[in-house]
């Protein structure tokens, strides 16, 4: 256990008070009030305790995607390195640094993109081991959190913290370490100071002291830290030395709450959490069930119950994981979405599905209902002008689903790709799409906009013809033989019975050289925009000196 010692004059915060017999003043230390009696005591301020986590989403990305934290890996965000592991960083990857600088560092290193979703998940695991000893934990942000130091009720502020560490060893969480200061910004900073699952203390008082020695750097204000470092400001001592008003004036009141957290004077308060909702629903049965109907039957109060549940909360359930457990130990799992919220005669037919298409191998003696996604009422409420889904609609879409089965009603989305057909995701109506592809992302040699409204499931052939009716290609270096003159569609040649369309106009090409490193799957196309002279249009395709029909402009 680390324990700063400050100077005496450091750690007495004074403050001139007169004697009323001697006139003399004397330091006192603390704020001062009078109680019941009338007398006047001393008030300490609350000490707080910061657990920091150092590298969190690089633990959070390594627990995601099944690896190990030791391997090179680095987590990027808008194509700059946001977090690496220690053994990256052993290589010269650096926070802030471009992919390509970052691969040439060290080509082995392992490239993640940054899911904050996924660390504040993660980050749980955290909260939660510190929660069974102190219900008022705060989380600052992924891999940092903080508590007011239950001193008293574990004999001191470094028992305290062993308690702390050894709840989080318990956990499973091993890399951490712990800062106990008067306020959270120094108490995180003291935290990285601490060597791994021990505790940094800044005795009370000393929070000046202990902040004037660290870089301008540490404060959470790029803009104003490049600013006082071309005022010749370095230090945070550098930074509290100036004065309140004049802090004030020149960089508002961000500038002036950073100023403070530099003096020490962090008196933000913990804010605890709010204790989860415990929202599980689960039915047992007595003897345990063979066949679907009388477990579906069962289960209709335990559906009621849940929908209602969140009813009073205010909250509706968009995803709900449905587990059937069996005498034997099996458990099967699925996660079921939907377009809208689960009512409760929605919620059982996802059961009897379930155990149609997924039948327990033994009799059933549990079914749980857990609500993985969960959102406010008001935001599916009903539209002023009608702007919410039709349910009449939605329940004649789950009866279909009833009758063909889930994956025989599709709904379709939108993914990233080059062309329409790669740009379509059909999904179960009414669940999650699968991993998609960023529809964001630059996709190099994709069509410009609008997009076409009918998408053919299969190519067309086509016949393109210039103004002397001859077959019009397209070389390996994107040049066009001919104008495009006519054009006809779903024939492989022209003959008599042929009709040729005039084109009006046309646009392109788009040439698209597609996997070209491997030999099996390379493609050489380029895409074609044309209207012809009777209104239609057409998205083409050639390839090998044929053309394709893709899609048509309605």
């Amino acid at each position: 256990m680390t324990v700063v010692t400050p100077s005496s004059e450091a750690f007495l915060r004074t403050r001139p008070q007169k004697s009323a017999e001697s006139g003399e003043t004397t330091p006192i230390r603390g704020s001062v009030r009078r109680n019941d009696s009338g007398f006047r005591r001393d008030v300490e301020a609350e000490r707080q305790l910061a657990v920091w986590c150092p590298d969190w989403p690089v633990v959070a990305a390594a627990t995601h995607h099944g690896l190990s934290s030791e391997l090179p890996l680095a987590v990027f965000e808008r194509g700059e390195v946001f977090a690496c592991s220690a053994t990256a960083r052993v290589e010269g990857v650096r926070r802030s640094m471009r992919r390509r600088d970052a691969s040439a560092r060290c080509p082995e290193l392992i490239v993640v993109d940054r899911n904050e979703a996924s660390e504040i998940r993660t980050f749980e695991t955290v909260l939660t081991a510190i929660e069974e000893i102190s219900a008022g934990v705060a989380p600052v942000r992924p891999g940092l959190c903080a508590l007011r130091v239950p001193s008293r009720f574990y004999g001191g502020e470094p028992e305290a913290a062993a308690v702390v560490a050894e709840h989080l060893v318990g956990a499973g969480v091993w890399d951490f370490r712990m800062g106990i200061a008067d306020g959270i910004f120094a108490a995180e900073h003291a935290a990285r100071r601490a060597a791994p699952q021990d505790c940094w203390i800044i005795p009370r008082g000393g929070s000046a002291v202990f902040l004037a020695g660290l870089s301008i750097g540490v404060l959470d204000n790029g803009e104003l830290v490049t600013l006082l470092r071309r005022l010749g400001i370095r230090s945070l001592g550098d930074f509290a030395a100036l004065a309140s008003r004049d802090v004030l004036t020149r960089f508002g009141q961000e500038g002036a709450l950073l100023h403070r957290r530099a003096r020490g004077l962090d008196n933000r308060p913990v804010v605890s959490r709010p204790p989860p909702l415990d929202l599980d629903q689960r039915v047992s049965f007595t003897p345990a069930l063979e066949t679907v109907e009388p477990i579906v039957f069962s289960t209709r109060q335990t559906a009621e119950r849940l929908v209602a549940e969140l009813a009073h909360h205010g909250l509706v359930c968009t995803e709900v994981r449905i587990e059937v457990v069996t005498e034997g130990g099996w458990t099967g799992s699925r996660v079921w979405a939907h377009s809208r919220w689960f009512a409760a005669s929605d919620v059982v037919d996802r059961i009897y599905w379930q155990l149609q298409g997924d039948p327990a191998p033994e009799p059933v003696c549990e079914l749980r209902l857990l609500p993985e996604s969960v959102e406010s009422l008001a935001d599916h409420g009903e539209g002023l002008w009608g702007s919410a889904l039709n349910e009449h609609v939605e329940r004649g879409i789950a009866r279909l689903q009833g009758m063909l089965g889930p994956e025989e009603v599709l709904a379709p989305s939108l993914q990233g790709g080059r062309s329409p057909r790669d740009r379509q995701l059909l999904s179960p109506w009414g669940e999650r799409p699968p991993s998609r592809r960023n529809p964001q992302l630059p996709w190099p040699g994709s069509i410009p906009p609008p997009a076409p409204a009918r998408v053919f499931a299969t190519p067309m052939p086509s016949v393109v013809l210039s103004q002397d009716h001859r077959p019009v290609r397209v070389t390996s270096r994107g040049l066009v033989s001919a104008a495009p003159a006519f054009i006809s569609i779903g024939v492989v040649s022209i003959d008599e019975e042929s009709e040729l369309i005039p084109i009006d106009a046309w646009a392109g090409p788009w040439p698209i050289d597609e996997l070209w490193w491997d030999p099996d799957q390379a493609r050489q196309v380029a895409r074609f925009q044309v209207a012809g002279v009777n209104g239609s249009a057409w998205l083409l395709i050639i390839e090998n000196d044929q053309w394709w029909t893709e899609a048509r402009y309605d």
